[in-house]
């Protein structure tokens, strides 16, 4: 039951959740055919391995996934990610750059299984949200640069966003004017499906339900209009880019490479690849069942989607995850279960096989037209203002993030991101908020003197210590009260009131018996109060609590009281 969650969802399955579930993947298909195409354009794949990976990885999600509406396949970030590593190791185009995209699938898909297996979920929190919308928001700038070629219809390289836009410069007298047509025209179209066909359609009288389904089969209009266009005026022949074949067939059974050389170059993509896909797909998994009040089990969707990426690698795909405009999508069209994405695979399966002779004829633009589309709506500025006006650590994450994610690449910019995120993080635990504190007048409540008008002992100093001790942050507290002490000869007691105080570790409790002997030397006791029981188990297992000078208080006020007592 725990590794198998359809055991638990499919023994309530009933008519009404089957028909849910059938109109969602209905609608899902729609939309997901055109994206399925494009993202793989996006990773530098044929177009036949977004339509792969986008039927048994869900099918393995339904089977091992936790989410009852997340949508598991290529997207917009994963597939640049996935051209970002491929291109650096293997040639595009080429059956070497095809088997590397499912030796990197199968390596993601490994390492999140094993992550789940071993309950490893809390990887992800590594990655601060201000860092993942950064990377998001420079990601969409790239990914949108980057198709900006299949919409002017010329060849254009870069791994960065000044790449991008140089050689775009120096191939912008190269651009095929009527491709351009197709791809501008296509653009504003979606756009304004977004933005102005829905209102349009509730002037008109239609119904709210009729309407979001409407607006969600805006990209497969545009898809069968320019399609036509091109295949009845014969524009592939004046130089449209054009998908051309794609195989009438189900996903084929393939294997990734097992070259120790070539996995040891995919190890750190995968991994980033891994990290990314997974907090992407779980905050929009998580967000989307607190709408119905349901669970999900981050460890077991780290299993789910390390099958679905596993399954992607076996069956001529390349890395998934879930995906967030699908998954809503799927959610607001009324998915009840997982079932609804098995029933989306099957729709995809049917496509496969029967209708991908009617896009030969699709001009590349109009993906292309797709994605810039799906990924703006992803750029986010607002972050930048919203951290600099809250917490100048965060903006300088951020803002590192993009900056280095645009200019040097997507894992360079990540990487950063994260590592800036970690240093920032102990350099602020590293001082951690030490207040000194007294009795507020007709209460037992100690608040911190600088904030509040208190009552103080001279002879007594209470530090309150706001972050668990570790190695980083100890000889911090040393300094603090040795320079609290030093200069005052009135103080005779030092009471830590540890309220806020989760953890000591052995470095600190060393600080702490360095503490204790250096006032015991000034002829000053050391106290404790308000310690948390499973810090006191660990305390009483060492001879600290022995040689301290004073004594542990279950409150402050206690120890207030006690030390007054005293000379």
């Amino acid at each position: 039951m725990r590794f198998l969650p359809i055991l638990t969802w499919g023994r309530d399955y009933n008519r009404s959740a089957l028909s849910s579930d059938l109109m969602a993947a209905l609608i899902v298909t729609i939309m997901l055919i055109p994206q399925s195409l494009a993202y793989a354009l996006l990773a530098g794949l044929p177009a036949e391995a977004g339509l792969y990976a986008s039927i048994v990885p869900i099918l393995l999600y339904t089977v091992f996934g936790t989410s009852r509406a997340l949508a598991v396949g290529p997207v917009a970030v994963v597939s640049l990610m996935t051209a970002a590593a491929l291109s650096n190791i293997v040639e595009q185009g080429t059956m070497g750059y095809a088997v590397a995209a499912l030796s990197l699938a199968g390596l993601s898909g490994v390492m999140l299984l094993a992550m789940g297996l071993f309950r490893l979920g809390f990887i992800a929190n590594f990655l601060s949200h201000p860092v993942i919308a950064g990377f998001i928001t420079a990601s969409g700038l790239i990914i949108a640069a980057s198709q900006l070629k299949h919409i002017l219809g010329i060849d254009a390289q870069g791994h960065n966003l000044l790449e991008l836009v140089l050689s775009l410069v120096e191939n912008a007298p190269q651009t095929n004017w009527i491709t351009a047509v197709i791809g501008i025209a296509a653009t504003g179209f979606l756009f304004w499906v977004r933005k102005g066909l829905k209102p349009l359609l509730v002037r008109l009288g239609l119904g709210a339900g009729l309407t979001g389904t409407l607006v969600k089969t805006g990209p497969v209009a545009v898809v069968v209009l320019t399609t036509f266009a091109v295949w009845a005026l014969g524009l592939a022949d004046q130089g449209v880019r054009i998908v051309g074949v794609v195989p009438q067939s189900l996903p084929p059974f393939t294997l990734p490479s097992f070259s120790p050389s070539l996995l040891s170059q995919l190890l750190l993509p995968a991994f980033l690849i891994s990290i990314i896909g997974f907090v992407e797909s779980i905050s929009v998994a998580q967000t989307l069942a607190a709408k119905k009040r349901q669970r999900i089990d981050p460890d077991q969707e780290l299993i789910g989607l390390g099958a679905a990426n596993i399954g992607a690698s076996l069956t001529g795909g390349f890395p998934v995850t879930g995906g967030f405009s699908r998954s809503v999508v799927n959610f607001d069209a009324g998915a009840e279960t997982p079932a609804a994405g098995a029933f989306t695979a099957f729709g995809l399966a049917i496509a496969a096989i029967a209708l991908t002779p009617l896009v030969y004829f699709l001009p590349k633009a109009t993906l292309s037209a797709t994605i810039i589309v799906a990924v703006l709506s992803l750029v986010d500025f607002s972050i930048l203002k919203r951290s600099w006006a809250y917490s100048k650590a965060d903006f300088a994450a951020v803002l590192t993030t993009i900056l280095a994610t645009l200019l040097l690449g997507v894992e360079i910019g990540v990487s950063a991101g994260v590592v800036l995120s970690i240093l920032l993080h102990l350099y602020a635990s590293s001082k951690p908020h030490i207040a000194e504190v007294g009795q507020v007048p007709g209460t037992e409540h100690y608040r911190n003197i600088l904030r509040h008008d208190v009552i103080t002992d001279p002879s007594v100093v209470t530090l309150r210590v706001d972050e668990s001790l570790y190695f980083a942050n100890a000889r911090y507290l040393e300094e603090k009260i040795q320079n609290r002490v030093a200069g005052d000869t009135s103080i005779r007691h030092v009471i830590l009131q540890c309220s806020a105080i989760n953890e000591i570790d052995l470095s600190a409790l060393e600080s702490l018996e360095a503490i204790n002997e250096r006032l015991r030397e000034m002829d000053v006791k050391l106290h404790l109060s308000e310690v948390k029981g499973p810090v006191m188990d660990r305390l009483r297992e060492q001879h600290f609590l022995s040689d301290m000078t004073g004594r542990v208080f279950l409150s402050q006020f206690e120890a207030a009281q006690a030390v007054k007592a005293q000379p």
